[in-house]
């Protein structure tokens, strides 16, 4: 059990205030509160804390403002940063300010009094951290569990020099996680290159990625820079990296190990100065076992990994999507108004595709309302509603409910279909097969010729808050 300590608990909120110094206090700890940063001030010239926990919205000065001043009038002293309005920019400027955690609220009394442990234990000593990061409006947008859980992953990793691997199915928002990293980290300064190896010409992927030099190769008349060049003081995104062919592989992986490549057709060693960030949607240890993709290099690719959640996981998250992407939009374009059954309709839907799904359905819809009001008729048909709207048939036209799926899934690009495919099905089938046993798993996985153990894990893909256990 941690020792008794001091603790000093910044608030505006007074029934939060209480709840916490009392759930330190049973802890063990001792504890007193203060409205606002100013009255903080006050507290510690008579009381010396051993952590502080700071809310990031008070009256007067705001919480992240005041970390570098509890930082210098406390050395050592861990802070714990609390929010109810948790984003990416406020998670990474919390982390770059010195924060030891961050909260957002609301949070169980527990989870408070756990990272309070950890942050009273003994520390190894603080390294002097570069100023903190101006505040960014962050083209990542929501607020549910499952995106706090990224921000903060974001925010921890974006300002050190290691590989970041990041996983996700097709639009779940990669890129624009790999952007986020680059723009909170010391490289932000720096280019942001994407590059997909797999798009290169297979003939030209080592000269794109390497360059070469005059006379490489037929039609190198002079010298061009490579990739890595490109990308020097700042960023190189490698997208869909399970795609690279082997032999790229292998000089992936001795540049992610030395910093070092040679250009196409010259001898010479450079450095490069990049970061390097890759992302996939495939399950790379499958790709491993087939001897498609190098284990070594993934060994060193997941320095640290993310995992992009899927849009289904958090449906919560749709109004600020559709708001974020309608506010993209030139003014004249911009409905009047987003109806609740037009949020209420898209809640329903299964969002295969993820986020360029979603952006494409709203965009489609705002062509058809014509600057009215957004209603669930002016949403793209898609396999699933043309599927349900015909439940009532005798015989259901399947092959062109799929053909219509199909066509709707190929605007956004898609590199996972089988997978969507898969998915929507599962949404499809599986209560209704549910819903014809009475719900009885046992009857259900009889006829749909699967054992139990693996329907309730389809199901519970199909609703991650496990409401269907």
């Amino acid at each position: 059990m941690t020792p008794m300590s001091r603790i000093l608990i910044i608030d505006d909120e007074p029934a939060l205030c209480w709840a916490l110094a009392e759930a330190a206090t049973a802890a063990g700890h001792v504890t007193t509160t203060a409205a606002s940063i100013e009255q903080a001030r006050e507290k510690l010239s008579t009381f010396a804390p051993e952590a502080i926990v700071l809310d990031v919205r008070l009256p007067g000065q705001d919480g992240l403002s005041a970390l570098a001043e509890f930082r210098q009038a406390r050395p050592g002293v861990p802070l714990i940063v609390m929010t109810a309005f948790g984003d990416l920019p406020t998670a990474a400027r919390a982390f770059s300010g010195g924060a030891f955690e961050y909260l957002v609220k609301p949070f169980e009394l527990q989870n408070f009094l756990n990272v309070l442990q950890q942050a009273l234990l003994p520390q190894p000593a603080a390294t002097q951290t570069d100023a903190d990061l101006a505040p960014q409006t962050s083209p990542i947008v929501g607020a549910s569990a499952a995106m706090q859980a990224v921000y903060r992953q974001i925010a921890l990793v974006a300002p050190t020099p290691f590989p970041v691997l990041l996983l996700g199915e097709t639009g779940t928002g990669k890129e624009l996680a790999a952007r986020a990293i680059h723009e909170h980290s010391t490289a932000a300064h720096g280019p942001f290159v994407p590059v997909c190896p797999a798009s290169l010409n297979p003939t030209l992927i080592e000269s794109e990625l390497f360059g070469h030099v005059r006379g490489a190769f037929t039609g190198a008349e002079e010298q061009r820079p490579g990739l890595f060049e490109t990308a020097a003081h700042g960023t190189l995104f490698l997208d869909e990296i399970a795609d690279t062919p082997p032999a790229v592989q292998v000089k992936l992986l001795r540049v992610l190990e030395s910093r070092r490549f040679s250009p196409v057709g010259s001898g010479a060693e450079r450095v490069t100065t990049a970061r390097f960030i890759a992302a996939t949607h495939r399950n790379l240890p499958e790709l491993i076992a087939s001897g498609q993709f190098r284990e070594d290099l993934y060994h060193r690719l997941t320095a640290f990994t993310i995992q992009l959640p899927p849009l289904r996981q958090r449906l919560g998250d749709l109004p600020l999507l559709v708001t974020a992407f309608l506010s993209q939009l030139p003014e004249n374009l911009r409905p009047g108004l987003v109806s609740p059954e037009f949020l209420q309709a898209l809640q329903q839907r299964p969002w295969t595709g993820n986020i360029r799904e979603l952006r494409n359905a709203v965009e489609h819809a705002v062509v058809l309302c014509r600057g009215g009001q957004l209603l669930p008729e002016h949403l793209p048909r898609t396999g699933i509603t043309a599927l349900t709207d015909k439940f009532g048939n005798s015989t259901p036209d399947l092959p062109a409910a799929l053909s219509q799926w199909i066509d709707q899934q190929l605007l956004g690009q898609p590199e996972d279909l089988y997978a969507q495919a898969i998915r929507m099905l599962d949404s499809l089938l599986l209560p209704e097969i549910l819903s014809r046993t009475g719900q009885n798993r046992t009857a259900a996985a009889r006829i749909l010729g699967m054992d139990r153990t693996t329907l309730r894990s389809r199901l519970r893909e199909l609703d991650p808050t496990g409401e269907a256990d």
